[in-house]
């Protein structure tokens, strides 16, 4: 599947292997247990319609099938189900091109759905795909029938599980000390958050047990909830939840190397209408990663000390909010420090994604960026301080060090930034960065940048009751942007009831929220910048 093949077929029949007219079925020499059975694709009683090739890395085993290249070229199992129900097929696989390979998987001769195995990135990444199937009682058999020409993927293993105890209805328990052939419920845990991910289905709630998580693939969320039923992953009664992505790959990556898309994010979510609550997610290669995501929510996360961006949504991106984020000390040292924000939404598009109650320090790159992001974004109530300072002694350090910044490469998007503040940044507080749109700036404080603290000079933008005090230069408008009723408009001299950060930066409202304080409200009362 990375190369052309003979055209001559190589067959391997093994004990457990039966010979049909057309092709070969699978046949178990145990039944399914509640774990899953695994298929490695280079040992009976699996059989490779192709070659068993191990030339790439990362596969698990002595090898991987590299299948013919032709549609119809199928794989097949056969198992028995003691019960009738629902059983789940994960197909480990890799595609080094970027087209995805299509298959048709076909149960009991019905077709069940048409799946794209997706580009990869590269030949040596290998990813899980998750799918559940319909299963009779007895005899079933399974096929994943390829329709295009190039065939299917290089395919590591599969793993199939059927029967086993049935979940719950509509929540799934995970704890430390959980077990993933337990039912799920609070008594009877799963142990690993994937196993919850690849059961949950629209309407469930993943709740997860207090602990740190540490698995050495990222938690892919690759399946939608629905608009009436989405699924909802969240910490259980409040338990501190850690995600730590320190045993995957590319933490760190090396110095000027690209992370395959699917490995990045300690949590990867390309599905939609998911609601993340409570989670805590470190050391990853990203955060939390979302490509071509749409209509999420995330509250309450803490994406810290990653190896890239915090939180990071990326390409085809619509209504997703953002809730009461706190992400800080992200960084990147295969880029120099230049690529690490704490929330970064970049090149792609897509209307309805807001942002609320942000709170963005200590990174690499800058706080926040919407790097060539071409539809409006709300961002409110936020706060961002200490970005771009080399506090891990990386080489050639390059961070950017900006606390908003609205975009770049003079690609077109029309964001707001309300109520939100931003200090002691390594160079500017908010910032256009050569994106022209028409972007509303409004009762914002810039404060301590040595920078400027409004630079909108190549932009179209209207800035209203904004606070600008001790930053290199005040503002600055370009020949399009203008504003009145900031502090520059008004003029004098301007001093600060209080320049401690400590409340607002503190411990959050039980709520989320971020804690009220008197930090640099102006002290003559004047009715400008950001209130908390």
């Amino acid at each position: 599947m990375n190369e052309p093949k003979r055209t001559r077929r190589r067959w391997r029949v093994a004990s457990g292997a039966v010979l049909l007219a057309g092709g070969l079925v699978l046949v178990p020499g145990t039944a399914a247990q509640a774990a899953p059975t695994r298929y490695e694709a280079e040992t009976s009683p699996a059989v490779c319609m192709g070659t068993i090739d191990s030339n790439w890395s990362g596969y698990s085993g002595s090898g991987f099938c590299n299948g013919t290249n032709a549609a119809g070229a199928y794989a097949q199992v056969t198992v028995n189900a003691s019960a009738a129900g629902t059983a789940t097929l994960g197909v480990r696989f890799a595609n080094g091109t970027t087209a995805a390979r299509a298959a048709d998987l076909i149960v009991n001769g019905s077709t069940v759905q048409n799946v794209a195995f997706e580009g990869t990135g590269a030949w040596s990444t290998w990813v899980t795909k998750t799918l559940t199937v319909p299963v009779n009682a007895g005899t079933n058999t399974i096929r994943l029938n390829p329709t295009l020409s190039a065939g299917l993927a290089n395919v590591d293993y599969v793993d199939f599980e059927v029967g086993g105890t049935t979940p719950p209805t509509n929540a799934l328990y995970v704890a430390t000390n959980g077990n993933d052939s337990n039912a799920g419920t609070l008594s009877a845990p799963l142990a690993t958050i994937q196993r919850a991910v690849d059961l949950a289905q629209p309407g469930h709630t993943i709740y997860i047990r207090g602990g740190t998580y540490a698995p050495s693939t990222n938690i892919q969320i690759l399946k939608n909830g629905t608009s009436s039923a989405p699924i909802t992953m969240r910490n259980y009664n409040n338990e501190r939840v850690i995600i730590d992505g320190e045993n995957m790959p590319y933490t760190p990556g090396a110095v000027d190397s690209s992370i395959p898309r699917p490995e990045r994010g300690a949590i990867h979510i390309e599905g939609d209408y998911w609601r993340l609550i409570g989670l805590e997610i470190i050391h990853g290669p990203y955060g939390v990663f979302g490509l071509d995501s749409s209509n999420n929510y995330y509250e309450r996360l803490v994406t810290r000390d990653n190896y890239e961006s915090g939180f990071h949504l990326f390409l085809t991106s619509s209504n997703n909010q953002i809730i009461n984020l706190d992400s800080y000390g992200n960084y990147d040292p295969r880029s120099n420090g230049e690529s690490a924000d704490g929330l970064a939404i970049k090149e792609g598009s897509g209307t309805g994604n807001v942002v609320r109650g942000a709170r963005l320090w200590n990174n690499s790159d800058d706080g926040l960026d919407w790097w060539m992001f071409s539809s409006p974004i709300l961002v409110e109530n936020s706060l961002a301080w200490g970005n771009g300072f080399n506090r891990w002694n990386l080489p050639n350090f390059t961070g950017d060090g900006n606390g908003f910044k609205l975009g770049g490469n003079s690609v077109v998007g029309n964001h707001t930034v309300r109520n939100s503040m931003t200090w002691d940044n390594a160079v500017s507080g908010f910032i256009d960065n050569n994106n022209p749109g028409q972007h509303r700036i409004e009762r914002c404080t810039a404060w301590d940048n040595p920078g400027t603290g409004f630079d909108f000079d190549r932009s179209d933008s209207t800035l209203t009751g904004n606070l600008s005090v001790a930053n290199g230069t005040a503002f600055s408008y370009g020949p399009n942007s203008s504003g009145s009723g900031n502090s520059w408009d008004i003029g004098g001299s301007w001093s600060l009831a209080n320049t401690n950060p400590s409340t607002i930066t503190g411990p959050r409202n039980a709520d989320g929220s971020i804690p009220s304080s008197t930090f640099l409200r102006p002290s003559n009362g004047a009715d400008v910048g950001a209130r908390f």
